[in-house]
């Protein structure tokens, strides 16, 4: 099945600021397709690879269209040099939307924190929010004035629940005040820096807020902690030992030996690939395991995760 069955069409572009651009593309040659607050796309890159973009409603687009935001990072591998040098008229190719990070179903009040360019899914969950009349409060910080993307957009959709933050004067973000002011069944969703989810995350555990209300979204995976060398995976059912070369990852070596393999997010943040380790030494890459899991060496996350031993034995 193709990865990248959407064929996009950049119709506009703007720079929102001097590091995060705007792209807004009408869908060529298929419906548009239907998409819930916090989904994701995936832009195939030039490269052979793809990156993540967290769909955006701004408000005003026309009917049919889709937008990102795009940080242009210093250490791109790519995605977002590629995705800051696209034009109007120019056609790019992507994955269906994808839900990872969703809001909860229920009316229970929302307290939203987003960082940096980790506003693009809580901008749109701001506006479900206010489409459905429900209560909440946007906190939005970053690092000093001026670099706060689509700001006009979050003041038109949350009149007076937004709450503005820099790290640069007075008004820098204090969370377990923001937590204190809210509901007592409020749910949390953060997205933005790892530092800032993990502290929000804390943060909330430590004022009681039960885990299952405590949603959050990463952009990226680790860095790789060690270069990426070739080693193989046994599977334990089987015994088949398949090579995983440098450039691949352990779910593309095993889909090219011919396994039925389990994933989705390909970033390390979903779980669902997750798999038993037997032996061997895992490389972790992902954001979703705990540090003790880590340690453990008994589970890893196959769609970033790599071997640090020449072999892993997977329980697959």
């Amino acid at each position: 099945m193709d990865a990248h069955p959407l064929k996009l069409k950049v119709r506009s572009c703007a720079a929102e600021t001097p590091f995060i651009r705007s792209l807004v593309f009408d869908v060529e040659d298929s419906v548009v397709p239907r998409w819930q607050a916090g989904a994701h796309i995936r832009v195939a890159l030039p490269n052979g690879g793809d990156r993540p973009y967290s769909l955006m409603a701004l408000p005003g687009l026309p009917e049919g269209v889709l937008a990102l935001g795009v940080l242009r990072e210093e250490t791109s591998t790519g995605g977002s040099q590629f995705m800051h040098a696209l034009k109007v008229g120019d056609v790019v190719y992507a994955s269906a939307p994808v839900s990872n990070f969703h809001l909860h179903a229920g009316a229970a009040p929302a307290l939203l924190f987003a960082g940096g360019i980790g506003v693009t899914p809580i901008l749109s969950m701001a506006a479900e929010l206010t489409a459905r009349a429900s209560p909440f409060r946007l906190y939005y910080a970053g690092r000093t004035q001026g670099l706060l993307a689509f700001l006009p957009q979050l003041q038109e959709i949350c009149t007076t629940g937004l709450s503005i933050h820099y790290d640069s004067d007075g008004s820098r973000l204090d969370i377990a005040a923001a937590l204190g002011d809210a509901a007592a069944n409020s749910h949390i969703y953060v997205c933005g820096p790892a530092g800032m989810i993990e502290a929000v995350k804390a943060a909330a555990l430590a004022e009681g807020v039960p885990a299952e209300r405590i949603h959050y979204e990463l952009f990226k995976a680790e860095q790789p902690s060690s270069p990426d060398l070739p080693f193989e995976v046994e599977i334990r059912s089987t015994g088949q030992v398949v090579s995983v070369a440098a450039g691949q990852t352990i779910i593309q070596a095993l889909e090219t030996a011919g396994f039925d393999v389990l994933y989705d997010c390909r970033r390390g943040d979903c779980g669902i690939c997750q798999c038993g380790v037997i032996a061997g030494v895992p490389d972790h890459r992902d954001v979703i395991l705990s540090d003790d899991e880590k340690a453990s060496n008994k589970v890893m996350q196959i769609c970033v995760s790599r071997a640090k031993s020449e072999r892993l034995v997977l329980d697959l």
